[in-house]
């Protein structure tokens, strides 16, 4: 802009000059404004406050706080729309504490707030999940007569389902006399992401029957319910839906259904999607595709679209290395996972809270404690996850007073436990024979943290129970429960049962797990044990025909192990392998010298009827020992051996690698379907208890 024009600005009255203002700050040409409020300056230009508050939304829009903050300070007079765009600057530039205390300093200036001051303020609320700063809030706009204002009620709505108030949420939107398709988002997505799918549905449904209009957001709100829902018909019928209103060209609609396909486990369909319009794929869509194919267990699938988006040049972010690292923490492929971590380093992403709680995870899953234990630590501000991943990291390696620490810590940082922090917490209890302290645990979780117990609390319960014997306290929790126990807890209840031979009371277990989850293989299998330790093979071998009668499967037992950059894996059946004479060799030399150590079968371990000789040569080639034996020919000395198995340790494999650990002089690492277990020099982290 030259002088000459600049002058000529100067001639025009208020109104032009706001205008002019109110178009620079709309077209976000900061240096133009800036330039003709330096001039209206220099030349003595009459200030008024009509012209200030648009060089305050000016600065705001362009993110120049600084330059508003002190033009307000300045100001001689301040009007509400002077206090108003101080305030939506602050909020949509991401000071939301300003925001809230410029909120504060106006009221008791003695200005009343109208709609939009209550809007920008109600919105620092949400994003800062003030809930008790919204409340009072909420109660000023009660008593000045806007909380049924449509953009006040909508953001009200909003700020209570961002804060996981849904019922609060309900009431503002329920008492709303008109309502928008912003407002009816508002709620759809509060449910959505706040757990209640079947309510984001209903309320999608009345939003039609009201004739709403219907637009992108709503669409994509409505979506990502049906995918978490799992809602398949329902989400075939909104796409139908989506294709008939022309939605389908809309980045962020075809990324929602990429979504929610994903979601549902129909892999096919979201690729195609992605096939049908490649142009439109995005870091997005590749990620959901990423996410789903992790959660459907088809990790090379997932890799092959990493790889396909980077030669593509297409930058994967946060949420795409989460996915990716939390397979490898799954799949326990800490090689993988390691790389994944160099990279999330490379891009400078290991700050951001699902990144680094997923890398604490990963090595935790892995074996690799102190490795965890190191991410943890070099998290700036951990939120709740990093500290919900590291208690549960304690807890699946059976630290319970470790768990029970990180847990104190988090609570001392003022962070609020959520229903994943007590899942973890009374699992670590649970693993390390802590009855009193889970039980004070789970008594405290509604009284003093608010947090109504799910089915997967109770469940840890009755596994805490269990563990330590106490069989009549767990069979009266479980009498007193609000609802049917879940699979989960009955399996660990009548594994309880086979641990201490309560064969009534295994049987009860076992029927009701039929009962619960019919496909589990577990009721037969546990319920077998029981008559076998009790050598009642007619029991036995009548459970094992209700199995071939029911077509039920038992799950096959195997471990695996990483050697050159190869998983390994060993069934205890039918089992071959390049170096199985090796192995065989090796197993034998191992069983010697384990005997000399003191080694004595566990012949109680083998649930079938066969002579003791015959436990013995059975026993001696269980998966794990096999992996063990295989790592122990490969990796070089003192490089630990970490071996994953899918199902519980056996008594007897415990305590032989307990000596094998012994005799070799090798720290070995052992993953069951339970826990981690830490073999060094004779003794196990779990220190027989598990």
């Amino acid at each position: 802009m030259t002088f000459r024009t600049l002058t000529k600005h100067l001639h025009k009255d208020s109104n032009t000059l706001a205008h002019i203002f109110q178009t620079y700050a709309q077209s976000k040409q900061l240096s133009k404004g800036k330039q003709l409020h330096a001039q209206l300056i220099t030349s003595g230009y009459p200030s008024s406050t009509y012209l200030h508050n648009h060089l305050l939304s000016m600065y705001g829009r362009c993110g120049q706080l600084g330059y508003a903050h002190k033009l307000f300070d300045e100001m001689p007079q301040r009007n509400l729309v002077s206090w108003t765009a101080m305030i939506s600057g602050f909020s949509q530039n991401s000071e939301f504490s300003k925001a809230i205390t410029t909120f504060c300093l106006m009221w008791i200036s003695g200005e009343s707030p109208n709609q939009f001051t209550f809007s920008s303020v109600i919105q620092a609320c949400s994003f800062l999940k003030s809930v008790q700063t919204g409340k009072q809030i909420h109660c000023l706009a009660l008593k000045v007569g806007f909380s049924y204002e449509l953009f006040v009620g909508s953001n009200l709505a909003d700020m209570y389902s961002k804060c996981g108030s849904i019922v609060e949420a309900c009431m503002v939107f329920e008492e709303m006399p008109f309502k928008d398709e912003v407002s009816w988002n508002s709620m759809i997505d509060g449910y959505a992401k706040n757990g209640y799918y079947e309510d984001a549905l209903a309320a999608f449904r009345k939003m039609l029957i009201d004739d709403v209009a219907i637009d992108q957001y709503l669409l994509c709100s409505a979506l990502s319910a049906c995918g978490s829902f799992k809602a398949y018909n329902l989400g075939r019928c909104l796409h139908t839906f989506v294709v008939k209103l022309g939605f389908e060209p809309h980045v962020s609609v075809s990324n929602a259904l990429t979504d929610m396909y994903c979601k549902l486990g129909d892999m096919d369909s979201g690729s195609r999607l992605l096939e049908i319009d490649s142009r439109g794929a995005n870091i997005v869509s590749y990620t959901s595709l990423i996410d789903g194919y992790v959660e459907s267990d088809q990790i090379e699938k997932a890799l092959t679209v990493f790889i396909k988006l980077t030669r593509q040049r297409i930058e994967p972010n946060e949420y795409t290395y989460s996915s990716l690292i939390k397979a490898c923490a799954n799949h326990a492929t800490l090689e993988q996972g390691s790389q994944f971590h160099a990279l999330v380093l490379k891009y400078k992403l290991d700050q951001d809270p699902f990144v680094s709680s997923t890398i604490v995870d990963m090595y935790g899953k892995c074996g690799l404690l102190d490795h965890s234990i190191q991410a943890f630590k070099t998290i700036s501000n951990a939120n709740e996850y990093a500290w919900n991943s590291m208690i549960g990291v304690f807890a699946h390696h059976g630290l319970g007073h470790e768990a029970i620490d990180v847990f104190n810590r988090m609570v001392v940082q003022n962070l609020k436990p959520n229903a994943v922090t007590f899942i973890n917490l009374l699992n670590a209890c649970s693993h390390s024979g802590l009855l009193n302290e889970g039980l004070s645990y789970f008594n405290l979780m509604e009284t003093i943290y608010g947090i109504k117990p799910r089915s997967e609390h109770y469940a840890c319960v009755i596994d805490l129970l269990g563990r330590v014997g106490k069989l009549e306290e767990a069979e009266n929790f479980i009498n007193e429960m609000p609802f049917e126990p879940n699979a989960y807890a009955w399996c660990s209840f009548l594994a309880s049962c086979r641990k201490y031979g309560d064969k009534e009371r295994g049987r009860l277990a076992a029927e009701s797990l039929k009962r619960v989850d019919p496909e589990n293989s577990g009721a037969h299998v546990l319920l077998s044990n029981i008559y076998a330790k009790e050598q009642q093979w007619d029991d036995v071998r009548s459970v094992r025909k209700t199995m071939k009668d029911e077509n039920v499967k038992k799950l096959p037992g195997y471990s695996w192990v990483d050697v050159d950059n190869k998983v390994h894996v060993f069934g205890a059946e039918d089992w071959c392998h390049p170096h199985k004479k090796e192995i065989d060799v090796k197993l034998d030399s191992l069983l010697g010298k384990i005997i000399e150590a003191g080694y004595v079968p566990d012949i109680e371990s083998v649930p079938l009827d066969l002579d003791d000789d015959m436990k013995v040569k059975v026993l001696h080639r269980h998966s794990e020992r096999m992996a063990i034996a295989y790592a122990l020919i490969r990796l070089p000395i003192g490089k630990p051996i970490i071996v994953k198995k899918n199902i519980r340790v056996c008594v007897d494999c415990h305590s032989a690698i307990k000596l094998i650990s012994k005799v070799e002089g090798r720290n070995i690492i052992l993953r069951d379907n339970s826990r981690f277990h830490h073999f060094v020099d004779g003794s196990c982290s779990c220190n027989d208890f598990w």
